[in-house]
């Protein structure tokens, strides 16, 4: 069974390698005609995606559709309008040492792309790559997620009835992983964990093939003194329990100003019955944690500390509240590792530096929050904590200007897309000059006697 399944995997790559090699994928009507196919596509199945997605994480349409389907619109849409321009050799500057001559940014597909797609945005992190991949006139290797098998199964549907497995091709769901990671591609991306995105570096490193690691971390939500406390406790309520907290960039922990901590709890639990009703497992809004294993890590921290929302679990149907937990200590289990789920842990400050020599003791994170209305603390923090992206005064939302890249740092990732970002991400820049034969400057050739006074003097 291994080696049917090592060499579909290597016949596969063999063969979308030789169609990109034809050079079809390079031409620009042909990625655009693709990307236009792709959208009519996810259109057509769009009941399918909810059906899977409420499957999943019993996700309402709206969070289905404005986190998910309408992401990947967005990002077609960029596409269709610039891949055109950007795809353009780019001229720049000429120099002295190679006038006359023009000069010119080339920007190249790679080849063969490999995209691992997370479960938790299992739609929307699995395609949004490819979108830049096919823009910038790749071909494709799509690993969606298992643990989202529906919606794993609705994007192979889409997939095969769209385009000819040589241009883009999911892998089947019974994959083997190791197998997957043992052949060459031309560029990998890959959205999911610490440990396992260095699963991936390593495997890359073998074939020196370029990586994008899109990872996570514990992401910190500062709440300073001076702050519209009512819309702070919304927006952090809002960010951390969309998708049932099972997102890379919600704020993982919060840090509170000790002179405004009660007014937040009180804001916390206002806004949290304002979006959930009085029980929020009865509400169609609140989605639930992927599986039983991740349900059983997120119910089980839940002893220690002082619950002062949520705090209510049902194994049955994998639901957990939304919580917010107070912590004296650090040493607390949420305060290990990211927690992605809907567990909040808040531990009290006194000072924004003290705050920040708080965040600065862990990993730099995917995402960093701060709420202030005092410009001094927003600037200490932005240019002194290192991260991915962030907000000031909201959460999540530089997720959805494409006009940003969205990326990682350190063990939060390498490399960004996102727009245009995502063009680039799956172009090499090649340079090129291109000479005249006409006048030929003798000063570079041998013998060079007599001549390097006049390069310094042109050099320097």
């Amino acid at each position: 069974m291994a080696t049917k399944t090592i060499s579909s995997i290597k016949l596969l790559i063999d063969k979308q390698r030789n169609y990109f090699e034809s050079n079809a994928t390079r031409n620009i009507d042909f990625r655009l005609e693709q990307l236009n196919k792709f959208k009519q596509a996810l259109k057509a199945h769009e009941e399918l995606i909810y059906e899977a997605l409420n499957a999943d994480f019993r996700k309402s349409k709206f969070e289905s559709f404005a986190t998910e389907i309408g992401v990947l619109y967005e990002e077609i849409n960029c596409m269709l309008k610039h891949t055109k321009k950007w795809a353009t050799p780019q001229l720049v500057k000429d120099t002295v040492v190679n006038f006359p001559s023009r000069n010119y940014i080339y920007h190249d597909p790679y080849g063969v792309c490999l995209v691992i797609g997370a479960w938790n945005y299992p739609l929307q992190l699995t395609l949004a790559p490819v979108i830049g991949a096919m823009a910038a006139g790749n071909t494709c290797i799509i690993k969606p997620p298992r643990a989202a098998l529906h919606t794993y199964r609705v994007i192979q549907q889409i997939i095969q009835a769209t385009f000819e497995e040589r241009y883009i091709a999911v892998l089947d769901e019974n994959s083997d992983n190791q197998e997957m990671l043992a052949n060459r591609y031309d560029y990998i991306f890959f959205t999911g964990g610490v440990e396992i995105g260095r699963t991936i570096a390593r495997a890359a490193a073998e074939h020196l093939t370029p990586v994008t690691l899109e990872l996570g971390g514990k992401s910190p939500c500062i709440i300073d003194k001076q702050v519209d406390i009512e819309v702070a406790a919304k927006r952090v309520a809002w960010g951390k329990f969309l998708n049932g907290g099972q997102t890379c960039i919600a704020p993982d922990y919060v840090l509170v100003h000790e002179a405004v901590k009660e007014k937040f709890y009180k804001a916390f639990a206002k806004n949290v019955k304002a979006f959930y009703g009085n029980n929020p497992q009865d509400s169609a809004d609140y989605p639930r944690i992927i599986n039983d294993k991740h349900y059983k890590r997120l119910s089980s921290m839940l002893e220690d500390g002082t619950i002062i929302v949520g705090g209510k679990c049902d194994a049955a149907t994998r639901y957990i509240a939304p919580t917010l937990i107070e912590l004296d200590s650090f040493d607390h289990p949420l305060m290990k590792d990211e927690i992605f789920g809907p567990i909040l842990p808040v531990l009290t400050i006194t000072s924004i530096d003290e705050a920040i020599s708080i965040v600065k003791q862990f990993e730099k994170p995917l995402a960093f929050y701060i709420f202030s209305n005092n410009y001094e603390s927003q600037q200490k923090c932005l240019n002194t904590v290192q991260f991915g992206g962030g907000c000031v005064n909201d959460t999540m939302s530089h997720f959805v200007n494409d006009e940003m890249p969205f990326g990682g740092i350190g063990n939060s990732g390498m490399g960004g897309y996102h727009g245009k970002f995502s063009f680039d991400t799956f172009t090499h820049k090649k340079s090129v000059c291109h000479k005249v034969t006409w006048p030929d400057v003798p000063l570079r050739y041998p013998p060079y006697n007599g001549k390097l006074a006049i390069v310094k003097q042109v050099m320097k």
